[in-house]
């Protein structure tokens, strides 16, 4: 394992990132000098703004970003790889992860004047573990605590044993618990929050509070002024007075105009061409080591009118067969990442098995479909009007049709893309990265997850998913994450053709405004320079 696979491993089950470098031999964490910063100040940020929902169903990192400086977690992921307590102070897990035990932080306090103890953190569990709640894609994170009957939190899985601690009875064998904590639906809601857009609620336990907020066009906090914020004596900060996101659109053009024009003072994500353009105005740069990436599936559960061909195994394998990922990785992306082999584990996970490059084979692509009858029917690929995932659905769609298939493109605004991406028959779809190799595959191709979009369901996968979870030791990890990589695979569930390399850019006036690997912005660590 390198430095950040071992950091995220070992930190996920209770170390700090210093005792797990320590144990592991590697240097400790490096403290570089950091400069000064000023009190005060709006930062502006370039971002879309999104309509809220409850934070369980979040379903894109800005919502948690829109709602983080305000509603906080229990458990940060830091860009080194590591895991640090945020509204936990730390935790605890047995040999074979069916227990954790969650020490909560103490002195914590929402800023309506509440105590923020073990009963919030555990009444927060028991909402995640509700199947029944709409779009709620932490109950296929905690299945371990969940009764199959009611849908709910399990007699005993949850327990309070005191105002500071919390203990986790498992019924099988979990070693994404804590890193599922710090995804971004995993924001901590106060005990009156009953659901609905949090901004309106407001309540939280982070040091700024919500002003306003109209979707696709901004979203303001400022520094509450009677809240004495918990991280201040731990973290520093916050620094900012008011933080402001400004939503310009998807085309990087006007995120470009707007930074020449000095609108903005940090772009969310810099991407394509965009870089060198970011570049050339003197703007600073960061860059991210991710298992980002964007996959295009063909829904096996979407409804088409007629039969839906992707039900069909042979007809996704040579929709995957059609494509060269390298060409994707180049036209698509300007060549800022590595090449994938669709199957959606990245080399920088802990487990990874190399498997090999995906099959690259037009003319068998060709011939498959005209076995299947389907050389005359018409693949529409649905992508969101942004530059380098409509570069990347066009690469997809030109190898297709010099394989011989037919292919119409529809290319569609954000706010009619981001509510429907689970349910377009063929379409193109990005996803963050997440430390652990086992989290994205139990988001999104566990049968019946909240965020398959695949429409997959496989036994024999679930199964080795399961028996993945159970394993804390990468090594021996990797020899199931290998049968479920070729089984991904060999289905066709997916092209995706790389990983992302992810950026940002800064006007030079700002410090600790990094890119991070899972596209959080952790606002009460950002300021201006002084």
């Amino acid at each position: 394992m390198d430095r950040r696979e071992f950091l995220s491993r070992a930190t996920s089950l209770g170390l700090t990132a210093g005792a797990a470098c320590a144990l592991g031999g590697l240097p400790a964490p490096a403290s570089a000098e950091q400069p000064v910063i000023a009190p005060g100040g709006t930062l502006r940020i370039q971002q879309n703004v999104k309509p809220l929902k409850d934070p369980r169903s979040y379903d894109w990192s800005e919502l948690g970003n829109q709602t983080r400086g305000f509603l906080e977690y229990l458990v940060e992921y830091v860009g080194d790889g590591s895991f640090r307590g945020m509204l936990l102070e730390s935790w605890s897990v047995n040999e074979d992860a069916t227990r954790y035990l969650l020490n909560v932080r103490k002195g914590v306090t929402w800023n309506n004047g509440d105590a923020f103890d073990a009963d919030d953190v555990a009444r927060n569990i028991a909402r995640w573990c509700d199947t029944t709640a709409p779009g709620n894609s932490m109950a296929g994170r905690f299945a371990g605590m969940i009764d199959a009957e009611t849908g709910q939190a399990r007699n005993g899985a949850i327990t309070v044993l005191d105002d500071s601690t919390v203990a986790l009875a498992l019924s099988a064998p979990d070693i994404s618990v804590i890193a599922n904590m710090a995804d971004y639906p995993a924001a901590i809601v106060h005990e009156s929050y009953a659901g609905g857009d949090p901004f309106v609620h407001g309540i939280g336990t982070g040091p700024f509070r919500p002003v306003f907020m109209v979707p696709g066009e901004t979203c303001i906090l400022e520094r509450h002024p009677d809240h004495i914020w918990w991280g201040t004596d731990v973290y520093g900060g916050p620094y900012l007075d008011r933080v402001e996101f400004i939503d310009y659109g998807t085309n990087p053009s006007s995120w470009l105009a707007a930074a020449i024009a000095d609108e903005v003072d940090l772009l969310y994500e810099t991407v394509g061409d965009f870089v060198d353009a970011m570049d050339d105005i003197g703007w600073i740069k960061t860059r991210a080591q991710t298992a980002a990436t964007t996959v295009i599936r063909a829904s096996q559960s979407a409804a088409v009118v007629g039969t839906n061909p992707y039900t069909k195994r042979h007809v996704r394998r040579a929709l995957a067969l059609a494509v060269d990922n390298a060409i994707c990785l180049e036209l698509g992306y300007g060549g800022r990442g590595t090449v994938a082999a669709n199957h959606h584990v990245s080399p920088i996970h802990p487990a990874y098995a190399d498997i090999g490059p995906a099959p690259y084979d037009p003319a068998q692509a060709r011939k498959d479909i005209e076995a299947a009858g389907l050389l005359g029917y018409v693949h529409e690929l649905v992508t969101v009007d942004d530059e380098w995932q409509r570069n990347t659905g066009d690469a997809v769609a030109v190898q297709l049709r010099d394989a011989g298939l037919r292919v119409e493109r529809r290319i569609l605004p954000g706010d009619q893309f981001w509510p429907n991406w689970r349910d377009f028959p063929f379409s193109s779809t990005q996803w963050n990265h997440r430390p652990l190799d086992v989290q994205v595959l139990s988001l999104a191709y566990r049968s019946g997850a909240a965020w398959n979009e695949t429409g997959f369901a496989n036994a024999e996968f679930d199964a080795l998913l399961d028996r993945a979870n159970t394993l804390a030791d990468a090594e021996t990890r990797r020899e199931v994450m290998a049968q479920l990589e070729t089984l991904l695979r060999d289905e066709g569930v997916i092209i995706q053709p790389y990983w992302r390399a992810l950026f940002n850019h800064h006007n030079g006036r700002l410090v600790n405004a990094q890119k991070h690997p899972a596209n959080e912005i952790h606002l009460y660590e950002i300021g201006f320079a002084a």
